[in-house]
């Protein structure tokens, strides 16, 4: 008998496409066409990249299934990739996040603090839909443990329906909140390029629908 043939899987070229272009649009728009100065690449600009191609990468394992189901052509290698897709992404909100906590003062976010060194109320909305959104994504990444799959409810609960539509939501309402000011102000963006949070937020809304739509 003829050993099975492995399945294709597409998650490397995925990837690193996703990280390169997130990467290369952060630094064109901030270092190349804006004023952001270069010596904040290591932390300002690298985080704004590792949060682009996460949000990318999570709403592509999100929405791959759906979109598949509701007509849209999306090749086999790139179904097989969605658990790499997932936890990649996972890894990359864990950076995002880590990353965010050193940056995260008024010195850098001004516009998310109130005179007396307080989170406004809109920080304080888009930071808490962050923490219970980056808690489901780790529950999410669980159901792809070996000892949990056993848990037929808990596998049942966290890749249903509702429950996927609830980690989409949350990640839409704290890319919202934390940028939604400068979408409201086309003439600031750099060089014409619209902020990396709105770019983030386009995918993730695009997601929401075809999993609202598609997902069963």
């Amino acid at each position: 008998m003829e050993a099975d043939t492995p399945r294709k899987n597409s998650a490397g070229p995925i990837v690193f496409w996703t990280c390169v272009l997130s990467f290369a649009y952060a630094i064109l728009r901030y270092h190349v066409l804006g004023p952001v100065p270069w010596d904040d690449f290591p932390m300002f600009i690298f985080n704004k990249g590792t949060s682009l191609a996460a949000f990318i990468l999570l709403t592509f394992n999100f929405s791959f299934g759906p979109m598949n189901n509701v007509g849209v052509t999306i090749p086999s290698s790139w179904l097989n990739a969605r658990k790499a897709l997932g936890m990649t992404g996972f890894l990359l909100v864990l950076i995002h996040a880590f990353i965010s906590f050193l940056l995260f003062r008024p010195a850098i976010y001004a516009q998310f603090f109130e005179s007396d060194g307080s989170l406004t109320a809109i920080a304080g909305i888009s930071m808490l839909a962050g923490i219970f959104g980056l808690v489901v994504l780790w529950a999410y990444n669980l159901s792809f443990q070996t000892h949990m799959r056993e848990d037929k409810k808990f596998i049942s609960f966290i890749t249903s329906r509702k429950f996927l539509l609830f980690a989409l939501t949350l990640g839409i309402i704290h890319i919202f909140f934390m940028g939604y000011n400068g979408w409201l102000n086309p003439d600031g963006w750099h060089g014409g390029l619209p902020p990396i949070s709105l770019v983030a937020f386009t995918f993730c809304l695009i997601g929401y629908i075809f999993n609202l739509i598609g997902r069963k």
